[in-house]
Protein backbone atom coordinates (compact mmCIF):
# COMPACT_ATOMS: atom_id res chain seq x y z
CA UNK A 1 0.00 0.00 0.00
CA UNK A 2 1.04 3.65 -0.32
CA UNK A 3 3.07 5.27 2.45
CA UNK A 4 0.93 6.70 5.21
CA UNK A 5 1.70 9.65 7.44
CA UNK A 6 1.66 8.22 10.98
CA UNK A 7 1.82 10.22 14.21
CA UNK A 8 2.56 8.30 17.41
CA UNK A 9 2.00 9.86 20.83
CA UNK A 10 3.92 8.37 23.74
CA UNK A 11 6.72 7.32 21.41
CA UNK A 12 9.30 7.00 24.20
CA UNK A 13 7.33 4.36 26.08
CA UNK A 14 7.51 0.59 26.00
CA UNK A 15 4.72 0.18 23.46
CA UNK A 16 5.22 3.49 21.67
CA UNK A 17 8.80 2.68 20.75
CA UNK A 18 7.74 -0.65 19.26
CA UNK A 19 4.93 1.00 17.29
CA UNK A 20 7.26 3.64 15.82
CA UNK A 21 9.68 0.91 14.77
CA UNK A 22 6.90 -1.21 13.25
CA UNK A 23 5.69 1.64 11.04
CA UNK A 24 9.20 2.43 9.75
CA UNK A 25 8.14 1.69 6.17
CA UNK A 26 5.67 4.56 6.41
CA UNK A 27 6.22 8.25 7.12
CA UNK A 28 6.17 7.94 10.91
CA UNK A 29 6.71 10.69 13.48
CA UNK A 30 6.95 9.99 17.19
CA UNK A 31 6.19 12.50 19.95
CA UNK A 32 6.87 12.40 23.69
CA UNK A 33 5.54 14.41 26.62
CA UNK A 34 8.51 16.75 26.16
CA UNK A 35 7.26 17.52 22.64
CA UNK A 36 3.59 18.07 23.45
CA UNK A 37 1.55 18.02 26.66
CA UNK A 38 -1.44 15.86 25.83
CA UNK A 39 -3.55 17.42 28.57
CA UNK A 40 -3.27 20.75 26.72
CA UNK A 41 -6.17 20.54 24.29
CA UNK A 42 -5.10 23.53 22.19
CA UNK A 43 -1.54 22.25 21.84
CA UNK A 44 -2.78 18.82 20.74
CA UNK A 45 -5.20 20.31 18.24
CA UNK A 46 -2.55 22.64 16.80
CA UNK A 47 -0.05 19.81 16.33
CA UNK A 48 -2.50 17.45 14.67
CA UNK A 49 -3.93 20.22 12.48
CA UNK A 50 -0.42 21.09 11.34
CA UNK A 51 0.68 17.52 10.57
CA UNK A 52 -2.66 16.17 9.27
CA UNK A 53 -1.70 12.51 9.73
CA UNK A 54 -3.47 9.67 7.99
CA UNK A 55 -3.25 7.76 11.26
CA UNK A 56 -2.99 9.11 14.81
CA UNK A 57 -1.85 6.51 17.36
CA UNK A 58 -1.97 7.14 21.10
CA UNK A 59 0.42 5.02 23.17
CA UNK A 60 0.62 7.52 26.04
CA UNK A 61 -0.96 6.52 29.34
CA UNK A 62 -0.88 7.03 33.08
CA UNK A 63 -0.22 3.44 34.14
CA UNK A 64 0.88 3.71 37.76
CA UNK A 65 -2.04 1.61 38.95
CA UNK A 66 -1.61 2.04 42.70
CA UNK A 67 -0.62 5.72 42.56
CA UNK A 68 -3.81 6.45 40.65
CA UNK A 69 -5.87 5.67 43.75
CA UNK A 70 -4.48 8.86 45.33
CA UNK A 71 -3.72 10.81 42.16
CA UNK A 72 -7.15 10.54 40.59
CA UNK A 73 -7.03 13.78 38.59
CA UNK A 74 -3.71 12.96 36.93
CA UNK A 75 -4.98 9.54 35.86
CA UNK A 76 -8.23 10.95 34.49
CA UNK A 77 -6.48 13.82 32.68
CA UNK A 78 -4.06 11.54 30.83
CA UNK A 79 -6.18 8.43 30.31
CA UNK A 80 -9.48 10.16 29.53
CA UNK A 81 -9.40 13.91 28.85
CA UNK A 82 -6.24 13.75 26.73
CA UNK A 83 -7.83 10.94 24.72
CA UNK A 84 -10.88 13.12 24.15
CA UNK A 85 -8.62 15.86 22.74
CA UNK A 86 -6.85 13.41 20.43
CA UNK A 87 -10.13 11.89 19.24
CA UNK A 88 -11.54 15.32 18.45
CA UNK A 89 -8.39 16.29 16.59
CA UNK A 90 -8.49 13.03 14.61
CA UNK A 91 -12.10 13.73 13.66
CA UNK A 92 -11.30 17.24 12.44
CA UNK A 93 -8.47 16.13 10.14
CA UNK A 94 -10.22 12.85 9.22
CA UNK A 95 -7.45 10.65 10.64
CA UNK A 96 -7.78 7.03 11.64
CA UNK A 97 -7.39 7.01 15.43
CA UNK A 98 -5.78 4.12 17.34
CA UNK A 99 -5.90 4.03 21.13
CA UNK A 100 -4.85 1.36 23.62
CA UNK A 101 -6.77 0.27 26.69
CA UNK A 102 -6.46 -2.45 29.31
CA UNK A 103 -7.89 -5.56 30.95
CA UNK A 104 -8.42 -3.45 34.09
CA UNK A 105 -11.76 -2.30 32.67
CA UNK A 106 -13.10 -5.71 33.83
CA UNK A 107 -13.67 -6.87 37.40
CA UNK A 108 -11.99 -10.24 36.80
CA UNK A 109 -14.84 -12.36 38.13
CA UNK A 110 -15.38 -14.23 34.85
CA UNK A 111 -14.37 -17.80 34.13
CA UNK A 112 -13.85 -17.67 30.36
CA UNK A 113 -11.85 -15.18 28.26
CA UNK A 114 -13.59 -11.83 28.03
CA UNK A 115 -15.13 -10.75 24.73
CA UNK A 116 -15.35 -7.20 23.44
CA UNK A 117 -19.10 -7.37 24.03
CA UNK A 118 -18.76 -8.23 27.74
CA UNK A 119 -19.81 -5.55 30.21
CA UNK A 120 -16.89 -3.62 31.76
CA UNK A 121 -16.85 -3.17 35.52
CA UNK A 122 -13.57 -1.55 36.62
CA UNK A 123 -12.61 -1.86 40.29
CA UNK A 124 -9.83 0.73 40.41
CA UNK A 125 -9.30 4.39 39.55
CA UNK A 126 -6.91 3.31 36.82
CA UNK A 127 -9.52 0.99 35.33
CA UNK A 128 -12.20 3.70 35.45
CA UNK A 129 -9.88 6.22 33.78
CA UNK A 130 -9.07 3.78 30.98
CA UNK A 131 -12.74 2.95 30.43
CA UNK A 132 -13.50 6.65 30.11
CA UNK A 133 -10.69 6.83 27.58
CA UNK A 134 -12.29 4.04 25.56
CA UNK A 135 -15.56 5.97 25.42
CA UNK A 136 -13.86 9.20 24.36
CA UNK A 137 -11.71 7.42 21.76
CA UNK A 138 -14.81 5.86 20.24
CA UNK A 139 -16.17 9.34 19.47
CA UNK A 140 -13.74 9.53 16.55
CA UNK A 141 -15.52 8.31 13.39
CA UNK A 142 -12.74 5.84 12.53
CA UNK A 143 -11.34 4.69 15.86
CA UNK A 144 -9.69 1.41 16.80
CA UNK A 145 -9.52 0.80 20.54
CA UNK A 146 -7.14 -2.06 21.34
CA UNK A 147 -7.17 -3.67 24.77
CA UNK A 148 -3.79 -5.04 25.81
CA UNK A 149 -2.54 -6.45 29.11
CA UNK A 150 0.63 -7.46 30.93
CA UNK A 151 2.85 -5.90 28.28
CA UNK A 152 6.41 -7.14 27.96
CA UNK A 153 9.27 -6.52 25.57
CA UNK A 154 10.71 -3.32 24.21
CA UNK A 155 14.05 -1.73 25.01
CA UNK A 156 13.53 -0.86 28.67
CA UNK A 157 13.10 -4.37 30.13
CA UNK A 158 11.15 -3.07 33.13
CA UNK A 159 7.96 -5.11 32.89
CA UNK A 160 6.74 -7.72 35.37
CA UNK A 161 7.87 -10.37 32.89
CA UNK A 162 11.37 -8.87 32.83
CA UNK A 163 11.52 -8.81 36.62
CA UNK A 164 10.68 -12.52 36.65
CA UNK A 165 13.30 -13.27 33.99
CA UNK A 166 16.00 -11.28 35.78
CA UNK A 167 15.24 -12.89 39.15
CA UNK A 168 15.43 -16.38 37.63
CA UNK A 169 18.74 -15.55 35.95
CA UNK A 170 20.10 -14.26 39.27
CA UNK A 171 18.98 -17.39 41.11
CA UNK A 172 16.72 -15.36 43.36
CA UNK A 173 13.41 -16.34 44.89
CA UNK A 174 10.53 -15.36 42.61
CA UNK A 175 7.18 -14.62 44.22
CA UNK A 176 4.43 -15.15 41.65
CA UNK A 177 0.65 -15.10 41.84
CA UNK A 178 -1.28 -18.33 41.47
CA UNK A 179 -4.70 -16.67 41.34
CA UNK A 180 -4.24 -13.89 38.78
CA UNK A 181 -4.79 -15.10 35.22
CA UNK A 182 -3.68 -12.95 32.29
CA UNK A 183 -3.14 -12.98 28.53
CA UNK A 184 0.39 -11.53 28.21
CA UNK A 185 1.04 -9.08 25.37
CA UNK A 186 4.41 -8.92 23.60
CA UNK A 187 4.86 -5.35 22.40
CA UNK A 188 6.34 -6.42 19.06
CA UNK A 189 3.26 -8.54 18.35
CA UNK A 190 0.92 -5.75 19.45
CA UNK A 191 2.76 -3.28 17.23
CA UNK A 192 2.61 -5.63 14.25
CA UNK A 193 -1.10 -6.24 14.82
CA UNK A 194 -1.62 -2.47 14.95
CA UNK A 195 0.07 -2.02 11.59
CA UNK A 196 -1.95 -4.85 10.08
CA UNK A 197 -5.15 -3.34 11.45
CA UNK A 198 -4.33 0.04 9.92
CA UNK A 199 -3.43 -1.50 6.56
CA UNK A 200 -6.35 -3.95 6.38
CA UNK A 201 -8.82 -1.33 7.68
CA UNK A 202 -11.57 -3.61 9.04
CA UNK A 203 -14.62 -2.12 10.72
CA UNK A 204 -13.60 0.41 13.39
CA UNK A 205 -14.32 -0.49 16.98
CA UNK A 206 -13.02 -2.32 20.02
CA UNK A 207 -10.56 -5.20 19.64
CA UNK A 208 -8.68 -7.35 22.14
CA UNK A 209 -5.02 -7.40 21.10
CA UNK A 210 -3.10 -9.85 23.30
CA UNK A 211 -1.10 -12.98 22.68
CA UNK A 212 -3.19 -16.10 22.26
CA UNK A 213 -3.94 -18.12 25.37
CA UNK A 214 -3.71 -17.32 29.05
CA UNK A 215 -2.15 -18.47 32.28
CA UNK A 216 -1.38 -17.47 35.84
CA UNK A 217 1.78 -15.60 36.68
CA UNK A 218 3.04 -18.89 38.15
CA UNK A 219 2.46 -20.55 34.76
CA UNK A 220 4.43 -17.81 33.06
CA UNK A 221 7.33 -17.99 35.52
CA UNK A 222 7.45 -21.78 35.21
CA UNK A 223 7.62 -21.49 31.42
CA UNK A 224 10.48 -19.00 31.66
CA UNK A 225 12.31 -21.43 33.94
CA UNK A 226 11.74 -24.22 31.42
CA UNK A 227 12.96 -22.17 28.46
CA UNK A 228 16.06 -20.93 30.29
CA UNK A 229 16.73 -24.40 31.70
CA UNK A 230 17.36 -22.93 35.11
CA UNK A 231 16.60 -24.17 38.58
CA UNK A 232 14.47 -21.45 40.05
CA UNK A 233 12.97 -20.74 43.43
CA UNK A 234 9.35 -20.09 42.52
CA UNK A 235 7.33 -19.03 45.54
CA UNK A 236 3.58 -19.27 44.84
CA UNK A 237 1.50 -16.56 46.53
CA UNK A 238 -2.05 -15.28 46.24
CA UNK A 239 -3.28 -11.74 45.73
CA UNK A 240 -4.55 -11.83 49.30
CA UNK A 241 -0.95 -12.21 50.51
CA UNK A 242 0.05 -8.71 49.39
CA UNK A 243 -1.22 -5.26 50.26
CA UNK A 244 -1.94 -3.16 47.18
CA UNK A 245 -3.89 0.09 47.00
CA UNK A 246 -5.65 -0.77 43.76
CA UNK A 247 -7.71 -3.90 43.31
CA UNK A 248 -6.53 -6.15 40.49
CA UNK A 249 -8.91 -8.27 38.39
CA UNK A 250 -8.15 -11.93 39.14
CA UNK A 251 -9.26 -13.60 35.91
CA UNK A 252 -8.62 -11.33 32.96
CA UNK A 253 -7.91 -13.52 29.98
CA UNK A 254 -9.01 -11.76 26.79
CA UNK A 255 -10.37 -13.43 23.67
CA UNK A 256 -8.80 -12.42 20.34
CA UNK A 257 -11.50 -14.00 18.19
CA UNK A 258 -12.70 -10.68 16.79
CA UNK A 259 -9.17 -9.72 15.78
CA UNK A 260 -8.74 -13.09 14.06
CA UNK A 261 -11.98 -12.53 12.14
CA UNK A 262 -10.45 -9.28 10.88
CA UNK A 263 -7.57 -11.30 9.43
CA UNK A 264 -5.03 -10.80 12.23
CA UNK A 265 -3.91 -13.90 14.13
CA UNK A 266 -1.89 -13.43 17.30
CA UNK A 267 0.90 -15.87 18.24
CA UNK A 268 0.63 -17.73 21.54
CA UNK A 269 2.13 -16.12 24.62
CA UNK A 270 4.51 -19.09 24.93
CA UNK A 271 5.83 -18.45 21.41
CA UNK A 272 6.09 -14.72 22.10
CA UNK A 273 8.01 -15.32 25.30
CA UNK A 274 10.47 -17.62 23.54
CA UNK A 275 11.07 -15.03 20.80
CA UNK A 276 11.61 -12.33 23.39
CA UNK A 277 14.16 -14.39 25.32
CA UNK A 278 15.95 -15.09 22.04
CA UNK A 279 15.95 -11.37 21.20
CA UNK A 280 17.52 -10.65 24.58
CA UNK A 281 20.26 -13.14 23.76
CA UNK A 282 19.17 -15.56 26.47
CA UNK A 283 18.40 -18.47 24.14
CA UNK A 284 20.57 -20.01 21.45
Amino acid sequence: MSRLRIVVMGAAGQLGGAVVQEFASHDVMGFTRQDVELTNHQAVLALVMDLKPDVLINCAAYNRVDDAEDDVLAAIETNAFAVRSLARAAEIVKSTFVHYSTDFVFDGTGETPYLETDQPNPRSVYGVSKLLGEWFASDAPKAYVLRVESLFGGTRARSSVDRIINAILAGQEVKVFTDRTVSPSYVLDVAQATRRLVELAPDPGLYHCVNLGHGTWLDLAAHVTHLLQRKSQLCPISMADVSLKAERPLFCALSTGKLAEAGISMPTWEDALQRYLHLRGLLA
